[in-house]
């Protein structure tokens, strides 16, 4: 699902790698407070590479809807995408690039070592890897 760009922000994009969860909810929190000081637009990512049954991180279309109602209620020009079939944090990084983004906002949650050696970090590899700052975020943090 591609939610059509109303408007081109002058001072780029914000980039938050969105879930349907507490995780999601404060990088989007960040990522609209950051993007309203600086006169950007959100883009909302939302992914699952597609291997399982069932991907609790991919978010339902109603959901989606009301994120994409969240960001029409700021007047931020915004963006949302849904993706399947590739690495989430590519995905995040391809949107981030393709839209020369000047900030990625990344939810981070609590993963065992183990579960970071056997299934790898999507935010990890976004703090790796992207060409731009990264803000990574915890549910509780409040914006600045």
């Amino acid at each position: 699902m591609t939610d059509e760009v109303e408007q081109q922000p002058a001072a780029g994009w914000v980039v938050v790698a969105w879930t349907p969860d507490e995780f999601g909810q404060a990088a989007l929190e960040h990522a609209v407070a950051a993007a309203g000081e600086k006169g950007r637009g959100v883009a909302v990512v939302n992914g699952t590479r597609g291997d399982a049954y069932v991907d609790e991180r991919y978010a339902a279309p109603d959901r989606l809807a009301d994120v994409t109602e969240r960001l029409r209620a700021t007047g931020l020009p915004h963006v949302v995408r849904q993706e399947m079939g590739r690495d989430v944090a590519e995905q995040v990084l391809d949107v981030a690039t393709e839209l020369d983004a000047r900030l990625v906002v990344v939810g981070l949650r609590h993963r065992s070592p183990v579960g970071k050696l056997l299934m790898g970090s999507v935010a990890q590899r976004i703090l790796l890897t992207a060409t731009c700052p990264v803000l990574a975020v915890k549910p509780g943090s409040q914006p600045a």
